[in-house]
């Protein structure tokens, strides 16, 4: 690949962006149908890039930009949803899309059946949670789902590395792969710890805006690679590292510094810039494989090319309602749970009160009782219709090693079924928000009285702009305000004192 066909693949990206937001669809599906669409045109080379350099590359900045402003507090609230839908579900979609692969393609054997399993099982919930206010997604779901994508690419790229390792002939089961999930959880957390502790010091002694975003943009490479090396969760290492980063350099008064707001509001212009990108590059990359990839499918003789598009279609069906069907079992177990719980406190009020004191004096001490309950029908059919697949799908595809069986067939089926699920989920999400009619006009009451009392506590803080920040951060850890308010209020004072310092400087 030479720098024109990046060049012009970056260009093709930014006027089909333009038209798709006119239009309302998602840019991916438009630049990966168009270039799917270019690759048949005689003359067009095909474009190769070494398997590993995809994931290393492309994953972990889109990784570290996903997660800078997701909500830890919300994160935390809805852990149980989070788990169910980022590791269990991500779990029983792969083993199930293997057998459903292995019964439909055994030519390529068990363990590359698996691979491919991996390779669908995640779906790309963020892209829904970027256009979740124009949607009309309620923050319970949207939380969920920013959740979900950040924990369910870490699980899905660990079993895509046993399956690989087992192609390749290295024993394994499915207790040791439990053992090596959790150890490379727990290993790169720890990494991307270290690593945020490294980068914080080393951030407020460089007193430069432009220093520091490049020391951030090497954050998630770093992170990724460290862990990696020994063998842990690259994935994990990065959305740690961005999580307590970002909260620190935004949220922890004990990290701010003179000049921080440049660095905070020229990384909040810089990331979407990459984000576009990374993302404009993978689907045009893996859409204009897509007719060198039918040519060898058709010259090979097994799975051959009508079995592997047959096989496309049953497992963009699969994966659908597998989806659905993980979401309303993991969220109805959860909500019958619930019941029971409740029909036996009501038989036993003294229980009820026990667990009340429980509770209250938590609450007195410091402790945070938010328990939610099962998100509602309504609300689980939006989470199971969000089943996109996108970017790690596709990169994972492009890294499959060509020493595994049928990678070829690997790559189309990951193609087909990502073009399919944006078709049809991806262009019915807003018609299906409107019909369900949920209902979020009494969580954008309650934001916009948050939002009030922040206005309050920052202005009663007086004219100073680290005053104002001061008290917002510490009306965080009181509980008075909720974490998106305080960013939003945060980033509102620095644009604040970015005006007035130009300002300033033009007077003078």
């Amino acid at each position: 690949m030479n720098g024109v066909q990046i060049l012009l693949i970056v260009g093709a990206g930014i006027a089909v962006s333009a038209l798709a937001h006119r239009r309302g669809v998602q840019p991916g599906l438009i630049i990966v149908a168009l270039a799917a669409g270019i690759s048949f045109v005689p003359g067009v080379p095909r474009l190769e890039l070494d398997s590993e350099l995809i994931l290393a590359i492309v994953v972990p900045p889109l990784l570290y930009s996903a997660t800078r402003n997701a909500s830890a507090t919300a994160f935390g609230q809805n852990l149980r949803s989070i788990i169910d839908l980022g590791v269990l579900l991500v779990v029983l979609t792969a083993g199930a899309l293997g057998v459903v692969t292995s019964w439909l393609l055994p030519s390529i054997g068990l363990a590359a059946a698996f691979v491919l399993g991996t390779v669908l099982a995640p779906p790309d919930t963020i892209t829904t949670v970027s256009h979740g206010k124009e949607l009309g997604l309620p923050r319970r779901v949207t939380s969920i789902l920013t959740g979900e994508s950040l924990v369910n690419d870490a699980t899905a790229l660990t079993l895509f590395s046993i399956a690989v390792a087992a192609v390749a002939g290295e024993h394994t089961s499915w207790g040791a792969g439990t053992l090596e999930l959790l150890r490379n959880a727990a290993l790169g957390a720890a990494i991307g710890g270290l690593l945020t502790a490294a980068t914080l010091l080393l951030r407020k002694r460089l007193g430069n805006p432009t220093l520091e975003t490049t020391l951030v943009l090497l954050v998630p490479f770093t992170a990724f690679l460290l862990a990696e090396q020994v063998e842990a969760s690259g994935i994990i290492a990065v959305v740690t590292a961005a999580f307590l980063i970002s909260a620190n350099t935004s949220l922890d008064p004990r990290h701010q510094y003179p000049g921080a707001y440049r660095t905070r509001l020229q990384e909040d212009a810089f990331w979407p810039v990459v984000d576009f990108l990374l993302e404009t590059f993978v689907f045009a990359y893996i859409g204009l494989q897509l007719s060198f990839v039918l040519d060898d499918l058709a010259a090979e003789p097994e799975p051959g090319l009508d079995r592997t598009l047959i096989a496309a279609g049953v497992l963009l069906l699969a994966a659908i309602l597998l989806r659905l069907a993980g979401v309303f079992l993991l969220f109805g177990r959860w909500r019958m749970g619930d019941r029971l719980a409740r029909a036996r406190l009501a038989r036993d009020p003294g229980r009820a009160a026990r667990i009340a004191q429980r509770r209250s004096r938590g609450r007195r001490q410091g402790g945070d009782d938010n328990r939610l309950a099962a998100p509602g029908v309504r609300e689980s059919v939006v989470v199971g219709w969000t089943g996109m697949r996108g970017i790690l799908t596709l990169a994972a595809a492009a890294a499959v090693p060509e020493s595994v069986p049928g990678r070829d067939a690997i790559q189309a089926i990951a193609l087909f079924v990502t073009l399919g699920t944006l078709l049809l989920q991806g262009t019915t999400i807003r018609l299906l928000v409107r019909w369900l009619r949920l209902d979020v006009s009494g969580e954008e009451e309650q934001a916009r009285m948050m939002l009030a009392r922040g206005v309050e506590i920052a202005t009663a803080a007086g004219d100073g702009y680290d005053q104002q920040r001061l008290a917002v951060s510490e009306a965080l850890m009181r509980g008075e305000l909720d974490e998106e308010t305080a960013r939003r209020l945060i980033g509102d004072i620095d644009l604040r004192q970015a005006a007035a310092s130009t300002l300033g400087q033009g007077l003078a």
